[in-house]
Parts: C-alpha cells; sequence; structure tokens
C-alpha cells in the first residue's frame, strides 16, 4: 500500500488564509528561525481580531489545516446550506453543543453554515440559551470573516448578507 502525497500548497506575504481553529489571519511573514539548535521556516499568520500572531512551520501547515479563502463553489455551496430547513437532532444539548464547536473548528465554510442555519432564530421565534447563542456567534463571526475577505467587503456588510439569507428563507418555508 503506497502513501499518498497531499498536494502542497503555497502560501505568500499578505495572503488571507483560514486556520481552522481560529478563522481568518493574514500572513505577514514567511521566515526563518533557530529554535532549539534546529533552523525552521515558519509561516508568519496576524490575526487582528485577536491581537494574536501565530508561527507554523512551514513542514506542519498541511497538519494543522491551514488552508487559503474558500472557492466559489465551496462559498456557493455555504450559501445553499444556509438557505436550507434547521436540522434539529434530538439529543441532549450537551452533545449537540459539542457537535457544533466541532463543526465551527474544523474551518469548512459548510459545515459552519450549517450550525448557523440550525440554531438561527428570527425574531418573532422563541429565545435561545445563553450556550445556544454563544456557539450561534461564534459561527457566524468565523463564516462572517471568511465572507467579508471572499467578497472584498467589511464585517459588517458580511454578516447583513447572512442575515438576509437566513431571514428570506425562514420568511418563505
Amino acid at each position: 500500500m503506497s502513501i499518498k502525497k497531499l498536494p502542497t500548497v503555497t502560501f505568500n506575504a499578505g495572503e488571507y488564509v483560514v486556520y481552522p481553529t481560529h478563522g481568518v489571519g493574514k500572513v505577514s511573514d514567511i521566515t526563518k528561525q533557530t529554535i532549539a539548535g534546529s533552523e525552521l521556516e515558519l509561516l508568519v499568520v496576524n490575526f487582528a481580531k485577536d491581537k494574536m500572531t501565530l508561527r507554523i512551520p512551514t513542514a506542519k501547515i498541511q497538519n494543522v489545516g491551514l488552508r487559503k479563502i474558500s472557492d466559489e463553489k465551496t462559498m456557493a455551496e455555504a450559501f445553499e446550506t444556509l438557505k436550507g430547513k434547521a436540522k434539529v437532532r434530538k439529543v441532549m444539548w450537551s452533545r449537540r453543543a459539542q457537535e457544533y464547536e466541532n463543526k465551527i473548528n474544523s474551518g469548512n465554510p459548510v459545515a459552519i453554515a450549517e450550525v448557523i442555519r440550525d440554531l438561527y432564530r428570527s425574531e418573532n421565534l422563541a429565545e435561545q440559551s445563553y450556550s445556544e447563542r454563544q456557539i450561534y456567534e461564534q459561527a457566524v463571526e468565523r463564516l462572517a470573516s471568511e465572507v467579508s475577505v471572499y467578497n472584498n467587503c467589511t464585517m459588517e456588510e458580511a454578516n447583513a448578507k447572512l442575515n438576509n439569507i437566513l431571514a428570506k428563507e425562514r420568511t418563505a418555508q
């Protein structure tokens, strides 16, 4: 049995990327640094919202799931997912919450859209619990940040786009 080699993705300074557990960041530099006697090539990614900088060894980029901003096909699929009917499983909230967190931290925009779709409540529906609201807002923020880079717009415009998709679909159903 042969080991399948994944294609190597190259990143450039100034490019936006998605780190699954932190969201959208900007590559600020590709640098070499000596750590514990070994010279490593590092990708420096800044997350302005969190005021955080990650230094990722280029050899580990595939393992951590760092990826480029989604393409048109993936974004279209995420928007279609938002338009779908909410699928709420009848299991304990703690279990669902864990599944939602895993989807958000996967960094996959379609999975994040599923979380948003399932937890969305329009103004006239029942209130959400605090933890539901927290997970919902985290998912919206994560998807909106990628949409804002993808559409080259502000976060407010990206949030408005997501809310418009959700509100239109709920009134149509």
